[in-house]
C-alpha cells in the first residue's frame, strides 16, 4: 500500500468517527494502522486478548482495547529518506504566569513531602492549553513521525474517548515469548555539547531510584535479571539516562502481573508508589487521564522459523508461534479537544530539586509537542 492510499483509508475512517490508531515504533521503517470496524468501546482488565491497548495513568481504571479480531490492519513501509510534505499553521502563546506560579507551588509542596520523609521521589505534572482551531490529526502524526524517528509516535482516536497524539521515548516493557525487556529512563537535560555531558547528583539519584524499583518489582515474577550499564540517550532535543533490564518470565507469570508490578513506574509516578500516587491525585488539581498511562501492541502472534528459508518444508515443521507485547509509557503527548491542544508534561522531584529549574525542564519537554503545532 502506498502512502496516499494508506492515509486516505485513515482519513475516511476518521471522518466516519470510527476508532483507529496509527503508529510507528522507534527506529522503524514501518507505519501501522488499526481500523476498528464499529464504534463499540472495548476494554480489558486481564490483558488476555489480542489488540492495541490504550491505558490510563490510574491503574484502577480499565484500559481501552482495539481488538485485533474487530480491526482491519494496514502497513506502510517507508525508507530512511521518506518525508511528508505539508505545512501546519498554528499560533501558540507562552504559558501564563499564573500557570507557572501554580506549578511552582506544587513543586515546593512536593519537595517538602520528601524532606519530611513521606516520599522519596514524586513526579509532578501540569497541563497547558493552546487554542489551535482545526488541525488535521493525520498531518500532526506525519509531523511527529518526520521529527522523532527515535520515539514511539502515534495518533489514537475513539469517538467515546477522544483524540490523542504523542512521541514517547520510553518503553514500559516488551515481552517476546517468555523474555521480558524493560528500561529505566530518568534525568533530563537539553542538548548543548554532546562531547561534554555531565549529570548532577539529582539526576543520577533519580535514575537509581527507578532502576532499583523496577528490579525489585519484577524479581518475584522473573529470573536471570540482567542490568545494563547506564547510558545517555537522545529524545528529540533532550537527553536522558537509560538503563536496560532483561529477564525471563517465571512459568506461572501472567502479563497482567508484570503490568501491575511496573505501572506506574517511579519515572512517571514516584516512590513509594502508592504514597506518591495519592499525593499526585490529591494535589495536581487535574486528571491525568491517559497521560503517563501506556499504549501498544497486546499479545500479537509471531511465527518463529528455524532459519530464514520459509519455503523449506522440513524447517517449517520446527516453527513455533510466540506472543509479543510492546508497551510504551504515554509521555510527550497531547489531546486535541474542541479546538484546543492540551499538552501534558511533568518531571521527577527529589530532595535536591530546584523548583525554577524543574519548571524550565517542563518547558523544554513541551517543545517536543509544541514544535509540531507551529
Amino acid at each position: 500500500m502506498n502512502s496516499i492510499s494508506f492515509f486516505s483509508a485513515l482519513e475516511n475512517h476518521y471522518n466516519q468517527k470510527l476508532p483507529f490508531v496509527v503508529y510507528s515504533r522507534p527506529i522503524n521503517s514501518v507505519i501501522k494502522c488499526w481500523l476498528q470496524k464499529d464504534k463499540e468501546l472495548h476494554t480489558t482488565g486481564n490483558y488476555g486478548e489480542s489488540g492495541f491497548v490504550f491505558a490510563p495513568f490510574d491503574s484502577a481504571e480499565k484500559s481501552i482495547l482495539l481488538p485485533e479480531k474487530y480491526c482491519t490492519q494496514h502497513i506502510l513501509e517507508v525508507d530512511s529518506e521518506f518525508k511528508f510534505n505539508f505545512v501546519i499553521n498554528s499560533n501558540l502563546e507562552a504559558p501564563l504566569d499564573a500557570d507557572k506560579k501554580s506549578y511552582l507551588d506544587l513543586l515546593k509542596k512536593g519537595v517538602t513531602q520528601i524532606k519530611d520523609g513521606k516520599l522519596d521521589k514524586v513526579v509532578l505534572s501540569r497541563k497547558e492549553e493552546h487554542e489551535v482551531g482545526y488541525l488535521s490529526p493525520l498531518d500532526l502524526f506525519k509531523q511527529l513521525y518526520s521529527r522523532y524517528k527515535n520515539a514511539m509516535v502515534y495518533c489514537w482516536y475513539h469517538p467515546m474517548v477522544g483524540l490523542w497524539l504523542g512521541a514517547t521515548p520510553e518503553l514500559l516493557f516488551k515481552i517476546e515469548g517468555r523474555q521480558l525487556t524493560t528500561i529505566s529512563l530518568a534525568g533530563t537535560q537539553t542538548i548543548n555539547n554532546l562531547s561534554q555531558i555531565n549529570w548532577a547528583n539529582k539526576e543520577l539519584d533519580e535514575q537509581k531510584i527507578v532502576t532499583d524499583y523496577i528490579t525489585n518489582q519484577i524479581q518475584d515474577y522473573t529470573s536471570n535479571i540482567n542490568i545494563s550499564k547506564t547510558e545517555t540517550v537522545r529524545a528529540g532535543d533532550l537527553l536522558h539516562l537509560k538503563t536496560r533490564i532483561t529477564s525471563n518470565l517465571n512459568k506461572d507469570t501472567r502479563l497482567k502481573d508484570i503490568i501491575r508490578a511496573l505501572h506506574p513506574t517511579p519515572a512517571v509516578c514516584g516512590f513509594p508508589k502508592e504514597a506518591s500516587k495519592a499525593f499526585i491525585i490529591q494535589n495536581e488539581n487535574y486528571k491525568r487521564a491517559y497521560y503517563t498511562g501506556f499504549l501498544g501492541e497486546l499479545n500479537l502472534k509471531q511465527i518463529q522459523y528455524r532459519n530464514s528459508n520459509r519455503r523449506n518444508v522440513e524447517n517449517n515443521a520446527y516453527s513455533s508461534i510466540k506472543n509479543i507485547s510492546n508497551f510504551y509509557v504515554n509521555l510527550r503527548c497531547m489531546q486535541i479537544k474542541q479546538g484546543k491542544a492540551l499538552i501534558y508534561v511533568g518531571g521527577g522531584i527529589t530532595k535536591d530539586s530546584d523548583p525554577e529549574k524543574e519548571w524550565d525542564e517542563t518547558v523544554n519537554k513541551t517543545k517536543t509537542i509544541v514544535n509540531v503545532l507551529k
